[in-house]
């Protein structure tokens, strides 16, 4: 498996650091560095307490934790997260956060893990072909895969 290596600051010593944990999933786990208490209705950007310098060609994409919602009551603002290179290649002073609102009343404590993230290379020079229809099976339609 290819491995890049990424230069890191972490901006406190209250969070765990930053693991890849092999056979288990390519997403890594990133932790509040703050503790946050939001009423509902409210708009936060959580501090993550981590900067980041990846390699030219690469970025990096945060997503809210599957039980993130559960635990927290809170929707990640911007869906998905995408951190070009440019973004804490040169200052530590951009640090990661997670832009949220709390559908309901809410505490984060210092070290919660309530986002994750992946780094990808970026996405090839695509050229779209027009054509007249495609002419393969139909799968049913949006949201079509079932339930189970």
């Amino acid at each position: 498996m290819e491995q890049e290596v990424i230069k890191i600051t972490y901006h406190s010593q209250e969070i765990d650091k930053l693991e890849y944990i092999d056979g288990k999933s390519d997403w890594i786990d990133l932790r509040s560095a703050e503790n946050k208490v939001l009423k509902k209705g409210e708009f936060a950007l959580i501090n993550l307490g981590v900067s980041m310098s990846l390699p030219d060609g690469y970025e990096l994409i945060i997503a809210p934790r599957s039980s993130t919602f559960k635990n927290f009551g809170l929707i990640q603002t911007n869906s998905i997260g995408v951190v070009d290179e440019s973004y804490g290649k040169y200052s530590d002073q951009d640090i990661l956060r997670m832009p949220v609102l709390a559908v309901r009343d809410t505490e984060i404590h210092v070290n919660d893990r309530i986002c994750q993230f992946r780094i990808q290379k970026h996405q090839p020079k695509i050229i779209f072909e027009e054509v007249q229809g495609l002419s393969g099976e139909a799968r049913g339609g949006f949201g079509s895969t079932g339930k189970q």
